[in-house]
């Protein structure tokens, strides 16, 4: 294969078209070509009196000695996986998020038929809960944005953006396509899915998976581990208010980073973990067109997508703001999973044809920050600011909301401005001044406003803040070691909520990555 890069495209092309533009433009004869796909799009945006998509090709020509411009191709290789397991048990896994699915595909892809253990509910019954919270405020403690078939990243943006370097992202995103996602993520520079596209993806999966003898016991509740001799031996489980023993050797751990009952419990059963950096903040809203505005300008003619924006900011004193999880014409989502807490995050569609925009704004937090050397600490200080929003919020699940003006101000929001809040079940006006560490606030006020420098319109006064972002990573790191394997033999930590992902592509591969350890270390 050859590769053309940098093609810089300035009208609203098809695939095909741009690929014709491209063999004119290097002279490549159409009888030559064998195969051509595009492999890289993305915007370039940097001056706004030229805005124009790029595009990397790739074309297999019958003879590459007549193109010697074009640069060769280096394909990446797949890890060979070695399976030296002979099991005698079924492995099972505890979560059904991207950790877990991927582990189970794996598992299966090399015969053998995991059970996966999710103590929400399959996608189908799991969308009705959620709808039925957004609109009575009525919350579902076992399924909802957190947990359940697809894990909390079903009901966000979908991205598949990361910052590791691994081969098995490819597989991810092959794997994805397989089963139903859009190709245009295999080639875009920041590919997402999409809430509505990314559940008929993992149904499609989980259909896969039983089919090659995998199974699936939703609503089924892991409630306690047995281990002897420093090995794992059985699960306790309960479905409709049902107690069950069963055996289990090897167990990948994808629990996810809302499972804090869970945690507990392994860290009562001598599982080592230990508390982790995370971050927490608030969610905030702008009119979309704002964002298209600011990043694209108002003189291009191309079609381009709902503008998209990642931002950092350093303090001197070792803190850090930094917009997290960014959803154009998306909306906030009411994410709680516990009894009287709050707990936004952020969703959108495909098409991202929302109003508006939305992204979280973080403060970094470490384990200096929290009360006591726990490991669960990080969970305890998590909980706090949920009751808290809570409480603020009216206790009924509103969300405490506040315009950015007034948030500078330090002053209570009396009145909604031209962004209208899309959190549901409802919202109450507020100061979250009053709920959040002040060491948090002021970051954020700083962040606010240096953001504001770099995007024009971010700091707007009636852009509003929502209460509280406090899920973006795990709190807690359950240790492993180089076979991946915690200090209780057959147990594999896995994911985010171990501590080893942030995201959908992350969580995914680290989810590869333990099914192939489980398959190679033959425990």
């Amino acid at each position: 294969m050859l590769k053309i890069n940098s093609l810089a495209i300035r009208k609203n092309l098809t695939e095909y078209e741009v690929f014709e533009f491209a063999i004119n433009k290097y002279s490549i004869k159409k009888d030559d070509i064998i195969d051509w796909h595009i492999v890289r799009k993305s915007i370039d945006a940097r001056r706004k009196d030229d805005v124009h998509y790029t595009y990397s090709i790739e074309i297999q020509v019958k003879d590459e000695k007549k193109y010697k411009k074009l640069e060769k191709v280096k394909k990446t290789e797949m890890p060979n996986i070695k399976i030296k397991t002979n099991l005698n048990t079924r492995p099972i896994i505890i979560g059904c998020g991207p950790a877990g699915l991927f582990s189970a595909f794996i598992l299966v892809e090399n015969g053998i038929k995991p059970i996966i253990i999710e103590q929400g509910q399959p996608l189908e019954k799991r969308s009705e809960s959620v709808s039925h919270f957004l609109k009575t405020g009525i919350l579902n403690f076992r399924s909802n944005v957190q947990f359940g078939e697809g894990g909390a990243g079903t009901f966000s943006d979908g991205k598949l953006t990361t910052g590791i370097h691994s081969a098995f992202c490819q597989k991810v995103l092959e794997t994805f396509v397989r089963f139903g996602a859009p190709k245009q993520i295999l080639y875009l520079s920041k590919p997402h899915i999409g809430t509505d596209k990314l559940i008929p993806v993992i149904k499609n999966m989980r259909e896969y998976i039983i089919s090659k003898g995998g199974a699936f016991l939703f609503d089924t509740k892991v409630t306690d581990f047995e281990i002897s001799n420093n090995h794992i031996t059985h699960l306790h489980i309960s479905h409709n208010e049902t107690e069950k023993i069963i055996e289990a050797k090897q167990v990948i751990l994808a629990i996810g980073h809302s499972s804090r009952d869970t945690f507990e419990t392994l860290y009562k059963r001598g599982v080592l973990m230990e508390a982790k950096n995370f971050s927490v903040g608030v969610r905030i809203e702008h009119l979309q067109q704002w964002i298209n505005e600011a990043q694209y300008g108002n003189i291009t003619k191309l079609s381009l997508p709902p503008a998209e924006y990642k931002l950092a900011y350093h303090t001197d004193n070792g803190r850090s703001c930094y917009t997290f999880c960014m959803c154009p014409g998306g909306v906030v989502m009411a994410s709680s999973s516990e009894e009287n807490t709050v707990v936004t995050n952020g969703m959108s569609n495909f098409l991202r044809n929302g109003t508006n925009a939305n992204s979280a704004i973080l403060v970094n937090v470490t384990p200096e920050d929290f009360e006591s050397n726990s490991p669960l600490a990080g969970i305890y200080f998590q909980k706090s600011l949920e009751e808290k929003a809570f409480i603020l919020g009216g206790n009924n699940y509103f969300a405490p909301v506040q315009r950015v003006e007034d948030f500078l101000k330090n002053q209570k929001t009396t009145s909604i401005g031209i962004v209208k809040p899309t959190y549901q079940p409802g919202f109450t006006l507020a100061n979250l001044n009053e709920i959040l560490p002040s060491f948090v606030c002021d970051t954020l006020k700083q962040g606010i406003l240096y953001f504001d420098s770099k995007l024009h319109g971010f700091a707007n006064p009636d852009s509003i803040l929502t209460g509280v972002e406090t899920r973006s990573s795990s709190p807690v790191r359950i240790i492993r070691n180089e076979k991946l394997l915690s200090n209780i033999s057959g147990i594999y930590p896995c994911g985010e909520g171990a501590g080893y992902a942030g995201g959908i592509m992350s969580a995914s591969v680290d989810g590869i990555k333990c099914a192939i350890k489980l398959l190679e270390n033959n425990c």
